[in-house]
C-alpha cells in the first residue's frame, strides 16, 4: 500500500506531465499556425514579377501606413467614406488584371469593398503627357451578386476571390496572406448590407 508521501508525488508527477502536454498540444497548434502565415507568405510574394520589387513594394506600403496614422488613415485618403461607413478589414492581396497581377490592399468596409495599389503605375495623359497614380477599384457591396471561391487545380493552396456585380463584372483577387479571415469578412460584410 503506497504511503501518503508517495501518493503526493505520484500526483504531482501526473500534474506536472499533463502541464507538458497541455504545453505540447499548444505548441503544435502554433506551429500549425506560423506554417500556414508563411506558406501565405511565400504563394503572395511569388505572384509578384521580383521578389526584390514585391518586398520594395510591402516596404513602401508599410512606411505610407505608418506615415498617415493607420490602415483606416489610408482608407480615408484614397477614398470617399460615407457618413456611417467603417473599415472592416483591409488585406494584402493582388488584383488580377490583362497586363498581370497588381499588388495592392483590398478594403472590406460596411460599404464597398476597395483595392488600391501598393505602387503608382505610369499611364499617358489626353495631352501625351506621363502620369502616376495608384490603380484602384472600387465596388458598393449593393452592386455585387455573388462572391466566388476558386483553387488553382494544380496548385489547391493558390487560392482565389472572383467578385461578380450586377452589371456582369468580374474582378479576380488572389495571393492573400490569409485567405479564409478575407472571404469569411467579404462574406459577412455582404450579409450585413443585404439584411
Amino acid at each position: 500500500m503506497p504511503t501518503p508521501a508517495h501518493q503526493s508525488l505520484m500526483l504531482k508527477q501526473s500534474n506536472i506531465a499533463d502541464r507538458v502536454d497541455s504545453m505540447l498540444k499548444r505548441m503544435n497548434k502554433l506551429g500549425k499556425k506560423a506554417d500556414k502565415f508563411a506558406h501565405g507568405i511565400r504563394e503572395h510574394v511569388k505572384l509578384g514579377n521580383k521578389i526584390s520589387e514585391t518586398l520594395k513594394g510591402k516596404l513602401t506600403l508599410g512606411a505610407r501606413i505608418l506615415q498617415v496614422g493607420g490602415v483606416k488613415k489610408v482608407f480615408r485618403q484614397f477614398f470617399s467614406v460615407s457618413e456611417g461607413e467603417r473599415l472592416l478589414k483591409a488585406c494584402q492581396c493582388y488584383l488580377s488584371t490583362t497586363s498581370g497581377p497588381i499588388a495592392g490592399l483590398l478594403f472590406i468596409s460596411t460599404h464597398k469593398l476597395a483595392f488600391c495599389s501598393e505602387r503608382s503605375i505610369q499611364l499617358s495623359s489626353p495631352e501625351g503627357k506621363s502620369i502616376r497614380v495608384h490603380y484602384k477599384v472600387v465596388i458598393p457591396l449593393e452592386k455585387i451578386e455573388r462572391v466566388n471561391q476558386s483553387e488553382n487545380a494544380k496548385k489547391p493552396s493558390q487560392k482565389y476571390m472572383e467578385v461578380v456585380t450586377v452589371d456582369g463584372f468580374d474582378f479576380w483577387f488572389m495571393g492573400f496572406l490569409s485567405y479564409k479571415k478575407a472571404f469569411k469578412c467579404v462574406e459577412q460584410a455582404m450579409t450585413a448590407t443585404s439584411t
